[in-house]
Order: structure tokens, then sequence, then C-alpha cells
């Protein structure tokens, strides 16, 4: 049986490594021409090819080299790579929604009227005072408001006048000075009078002007409506230069021309998506870590979608501004808020301002809250940056345009990024190739196995690296 064995341990073996002998043995038989470029005998084609006017690049080890068209064809992103802290996260979805009392502001009517001109349409932006609507009156409360105006006013003026002539009647001594007094108490009285028939006025929309008018005797008809001012702030006012009413769009009418509308009816809804809020979904076991990170201010990681790299500058990292006190009973998750600045762009057309926004209501958005502090001097790599071979993890460093591979220790991994351990195996400062690396493994493999006939034998007129 031992015999047997040696025997058919022997016979396997020379069948494996017939490529090597055969032409020592047989050296009698022929090669034959293989398509006027290679030559074929007892081996592969590649052992006895003839590799004329050909250039093969072979790696060595853990290194490969890639030409200037490869390193091209695989768009290498290669950097300088530095520790940094890294904090674990978990990954919540979330969406930007308008943030209440900032983002959305209805325009009501304060009168009953007609609507006879639509002076703003969807997309147009305005800003406080522009006019909105005009809105012819109806109302039998508004005319006996501007006929009791102008009575005042003309009682006013009598009174004053009255006031004036008993003036100088005291001074020449043929009047007593308490009919001065009383005269001068009328006048008060008129006046107050025109005062409260004028805010009244103000108050269903008639501007300053109008109510000027009405206090002349003239009868308004029409009312303009405009773009409302934003409530000032504690402490706005004291900030010099700051600009407190923001423009806004003209997000949807309510009205149409023609319509009757009545007093507090809403005319159209005006937007400004300046301010916002990205609303995070989060299931109850998360709310500790959550109602910690919004104490500690800890900044949230905001990854949106539909943005192409290149388009915006860096979005920096949010901070929980709160979280809400009730489950939704059919998701069984709670929401928590992240102020976010928003970002525009303009232009311009056919004299109008418009405006394209950054983050718009709806948005998609994934939000990575950090709960674990995995050291403060470790390497944070895109997660293309790394290649697995069974319990081994590699980097690929670059040297001009040769590229080694690094064994590396990895902390922790999602589907975006790694994080390295910095125990020398990599150096801070070392150019590492961050995408690829799966590509660029599969080279060196190609390089260093892919032509094994190649090692030991020599190439006319050609130098190979191994």
């Amino acid at each position: 049986m031992i015999a047997v064995a040696f025997v058919g341990g022997a016979g396997f073996a020379g069948y494996k490594t017939q490529d090597r002998w055969m032409p020592y043995v047989f050296p009698g038989k022929p090669p034959v021409k293989v398509d006027g470029d290679h030559e074929e005998g007892d081996g592969p084609a590649h052992g006895n090819a003839d590799h004329a006017g050909r250039d093969h690049d072979h790696g060595h080890g853990d290194r490969v080299k890639l030409s200037t068209q490869a390193q091209a064809n695989l768009n290498l992103d290669v950097d300088a790579i530095a520790p940094e802290a890294y904090w674990r996260s978990v990954l919540i979805p979330g969406m930007v929604v308008d943030r209440p009392g900032e983002s959305d502001r209805g325009v009501t009517s304060r009168i009953a009227g007609l609507v006879t001109d639509i002076k703003a349409r969807p997309g147009d932006t305005v800003k406080a005072g522009d006019p909105l609507f005009s809105i012819q009156l109806i109302s039998e409360f508004i005319q006996s408001a501007q006929t009791e105006l102008a009575k005042a006013a003309k009682e006013h003026e009598f009174a004053a006048t009255k006031r004036d002539r008993t003036s100088l009647l005291v001074k020449g001594g043929t009047s007593a000075g308490a009919d001065l007094v009383e005269a001068e108490n009328q006048v008060k009285r008129t006046a107050g009078q025109v005062q409260i028939f004028r805010r009244q006025l103000q108050v269903f929309g008639l501007t300053a002007e109008q109510t000027d008018k009405v206090e002349r005797g003239e009868v308004v008809t029409d009312v303009t409506v405009t773009a409302p001012a934003r409530p000032k702030r504690p402490g706005e006012s004291a900030l010099v230069g700051k600009a407190v009413d923001p423009l806004f769009e003209v997000q949807e009418l309510k009205v149409q021309l023609g319509e009757q509308v009545q007093a507090g009816q809403t005319l159209c809804l005006l937007a400004n998506h300046q301010q916002l809020f990205v609303e995070g979904r989060a299931f109850k076991s998360e709310a500790t870590v959550l109602a910690r990170a919004a104490e500690s201010k800890v900044p949230v990681r905001a990854d949106f979608a539909d943005e192409a790299v290149g388009d915006w500058p860096a979005q920096e990292a949010l901070t929980i501004h709160h979280l809400a006190n009730q489950v939704d009973p059919a998701t069984r998750t709670f929401a928590f808020y992240l102020p976010l600045e928003n970002q525009s762009r303009t232009f311009e057309k056919d004299g109008k301002t418009f405006f394209v926004w950054r983050y718009r209501p709806g948005q998609r958005v994934r939000l990575r809250v950090p709960v674990e502090k995995l050291g403060d001097e470790v390497f944070v790599l895109p997660a293309g940056a790394v290649v697995r071979e069974g319990a081994e993890t590699f980097v690929f460093r670059q040297n001009g345009d040769y590229f080694e591979r690094k064994a590396v220790r990895v902390l922790y991994e999602d589907r975006s990024e790694v994080v390295i351990a910095n125990d020398g195996s990599v150096a801070a400062g070392s150019f590492v190739v961050r995408n690829q690396a799966a590509a660029i493994n599969r080279a060196l493999k190609a390089a260093a196995g892919g032509g094994g006939g190649h090692e030991g034998h020599d190439h006319a007129g050609h130098s190979h690296e191994h």
C-alpha cells in the first residue's frame, strides 16, 4: 500500500509539472505558431509565447504598479490621512419640515369685499409692505366708520376755530377764562374721536394715506392688502444692520379674481424657507441617547438625499433642539427636531427675483447621532478604502505609480465609512486610496498570480518587473 501510494503521488506530480519536463524529454517536438503571434507547444500558450511588442508589469508581494491610464479609469481618490476623534453613531431617518411660526404665513382679509386685483402670484418674491391684493369694500360698517371719521374731523375743525376765537376774546378782556377752558376741552374731545375712528379704519386695512383722505371727506372704496412684516423678537432692535423682514415667496393662492371674501378669510400663503427643521423619527428605546445628545449639544451629522457632491457648500453639523413627548401609535416612533439654516440662490427673470433653495420640506435625511466615542486619534476613511480577504483587512498606500497593500485593524465600520486604528500599520500623513480598494486588490492578485508562467523565464528584448 505504501508503494502504491508513492507511485500514485509521483505520477500525479509528474502530470502537474509536465509543462516543465516535457520539452527536455521530447525536445524534437516542434512548436506550432498560433495567429502569427504566440507559439503553442506542449504547455500553455503563455509559457512559450513570443512577447515581441508587448509590455507587461507584474506586481510582487503586496505591491502593484498601475499605469496613468489605469488610475484615470478607476478615478482614484487619494489623500493624506490624519488622526481625528470619532464617535460611533446610530443612523436615524428624518425629513426636512417647515418650522412652525417661521416658514409659512397666511395672509387674511380684514374686511368683507370683492377681490378686484391679484398683484402677486405663486412663485413671486415679495417683502413686507408689497401689495398682494386689491379688495373693493362692500361692508356697511366700513362705510359708516368713514362717515363718522369725516364728521368727527369737521367737528374738531369747528372746535379748534372756536377755541382760537375764544382765546382772542379772553386776551381782550371781553370773555371769561372759563370759556377758554371749555373750548380747549371740546378740542381735546373731538381730537380723541378723530384718532379713534382713524385707528378703527386702519385696523380694517386702510393705510394712513387713505384715512387722511377719509378725514378730508373723500370716500375710499378699495383696500390694498400688503405682505405682513415679521414681528420683532426680543433683542433684534438692538442689532444694527440686521434685516428684520425676510423675503417671502407666494406659495399658494386661496382666492380667485372677482371672488367675494369675508373678514378673516385666507387670501394666500407666503413661505420663507430660510429657517427649517429636520424632523427625526426614533424609537422609544433611543430616547435616552437623544436626550443626552440634546443636553450636551452633541453635533449630529445629516446626510441629505438627492444632493450631488460639490453643488453646495458642506453642511455644518446640527444639534438637537427638542424632543417630542408623544409617540405615533402607527409607527411607534417619536419625533425630535434639529434647527436647519437653509441656503439659497437667486436669479432674475422679467424684472422679478426668484429663489432656488437648497433644502425643501419633504426632503429625506439620514441623521448620524453619536452614541459612543471610539478614540481621539483614529483614521476615518470611506468604506471603499478597505478590502477584506478572510480575516484580514487592507488599505492601499500610494507611492508614485505603485500601490502598496497594508494590513490594518478596523475598529468600526458601517455602510459609508470605516474607522482604522492608529497602531502604526499606516502612518499619519500617508497618501491612502479612499476608493476602489477592491479593484486595486484584484489588479494586484492578477499581476502576482494571473500570469504564473512568467516567473523564472526571460522574454527577448523586454524587461519585466517581479
